[in-house]
């Protein structure tokens, strides 16, 4: 409000090196504080002004011009593009090459800002030439360069498969892998995030991913203190296994499988949706892969997700998770039924507090899909008291399948109440429902019926 930007901007020409660092110092912060005060900055013509000298300042001028750009760019795509219009790209790639790390890791940072938007700003990175100059950083022996420089090739990978083949061409993925062990928990979030964006594009991309071999050493990361470190080991996994049923069955090959289980059962909150997903995508593929879960004692820990979780989101993925697992056959159902999913999945479906996202979406599918397969009926029959019609029908349907061959399940159906509680339905006259009624009511003598 005081015009400082302006009083600024001739100091950035001053003869002394120190007071052109000063100025470009104090803009930075200045930008770095919110949107309105980044486009003042912009307005102002800074830009043009901060960047001509730069390929003859000293390293200092450079690392703090990086650090106005980085402040700038952060804010918004408008103000990304800004910089882009200036030509600052070009100056950013110079400072990459700078044999200070420093200066590398601002220019790493700015470059990072800048992609993270979308993908035009992100393939104007990469015409700039950073790429391969990035993957040269990742290689540096100083961690902090390291760090900014994985987190740059994620943020360049995340928004489409051509640019994360661009990372992918550079040679980026085998520096990652080899970087996956690094005792320093904030390096290997970041190389797990980059492994993650680049894998989760295409099947082929996935597989270069995995040729790298980082199976097993990846589910390490899964027992990892770090928090974040676990839950971007989760997502990298996740987004292997998500493609085809040779890359899960890859995963679950390698132990993956029961290391996502214990990772699921060892955290809270969102860290475990990763997991959860990976276990729903498995078991999506095929019987045996579903199978390969049910064996890794999968189920318990997505059921308390049920319980434990207050999220709805999450409670969603255990749901849909569950529902993969079950409906396949009749025994990956009993699996489910004997766990004792179904009443907390109906409870979740009634509950006026559930969102209609984890209704419909979730517990309602999720219930549909092991339903259709369960013909373990002690699990079905507690669910006739309290499910609402649309669930009742499926219910009702199984019953119909297994009472007219097998009169043990008849004897204990009259015992415990559940033919009385068939009589007590009203389902319209020639309705699918009114159908499995009387295909229940043909299998007793009409007195007990009555």
């Amino acid at each position: 409000n005081s015009g400082v930007v302006c009083l600024l901007r001739p100091l950035l020409l001053d003869v002394v090196p120190s007071i052109r660092q000063t100025a470009a110092l104090a803009l930075g912060r200045l930008a770095d504080c919110d949107v309105e005060l980044a486009e003042a900055v912009v307005k102002a013509g800074i830009l043009p002004q901060l960047i001509c000298s730069l390929p003859e300042e000293n390293r200092y001028y450079r690392k703090t011009a990086a650090f106005v750009l980085r402040a700038i760019a952060k804010h918004s795509p408008q103000l990304a593009q800004a910089i882009v219009q200036c030509g600052a790209l070009e100056m950013l790639v110079i400072c990459l090459e700078d044999f200070d790390p420093g200066v590398k890791e601002g220019a790493s940072w700015a470059f990072g800002y800048i992609a993270r938007h979308n993908a035009e700003l992100s393939q104007a990175v990469v015409d700039a030439g950073a790429v391969p100059l990035l993957v040269l950083c990742i290689q540096e022996p100083e961690i902090a360069l390291k760090r900014i420089a994985a987190s740059t090739l994620s943020d360049i990978s995340k928004h489409s498969p051509e640019l994360a083949q661009t990372v992918v061409d550079a040679g980026a993925i085998a520096h990652l892998a080899q970087m996956i062990l690094n005792p320093d928990a904030k390096l290997k979030r970041q190389v797990l995030s980059a492994l993650s964006q680049i894998a989760k594009h295409s099947v082929d991309l996935a597989e270069l991913v995995v040729e790298a071999e980082i199976f097993p050493v990846v589910l390490t990361c899964l027992k990892d203190s770090d928090e974040y470190v676990k839950k971007n080991g989760a997502t990298l996994i996740r987004e292997i296994a998500k493609h085809t049923p040779e890359l899960s069955q890859l995963v679950v090959n390698s132990g993956g499988a029961a290391a996502v289980v214990d990772c699921i059962g060892s955290c809270r909150g969102t860290v475990r949706l990763p997991g959860i997903m990976t276990l729903g995508y498995m078991a999506a593929h095929s019987e045996d892969l579903s199978m390969a879960v049910i064996v890794s004692k999968g189920i318990p820990p997505l059921c308390a997700c049920l319980i434990e979780e207050h999220e709805d989101h999450i409670k969603a993925a255990a749901a849909w998770a569950l529902g993969q697992i079950g409906r396949h056959t009749t025994e990956h159902a009993r699996h489910i039924a004997v766990a004792n999913v179904l009443p907390t999945l109906l409870d979740i479906f009634v509950d006026t507090n559930s969102s209609e996202d984890l209704k419909t979406k979730a517990s309602r599918k999720a219930l549909k899909n092991i339903l259709q397969k369960c013909t373990y009926l002690p699990a079905l029959e507690p669910l006739l008291h309290e499910a609402p019609p649309s669930i009742m029908k499926h219910i009702i349907g199984q019953f119909s399948k297994v009472l007219p061959h097998d009169s043990k399940a008849r004897r204990l159906f009259v015992t415990t109440g559940g033919l009385k509680k068939v009589q007590e339905i009203e389902a319209e006259p020639g309705s699918l429902l009114q159908e499995y009624i009387n295909t229940i009511n043909n299998c007793y003598p009409e007195e007990i019926v009555r």
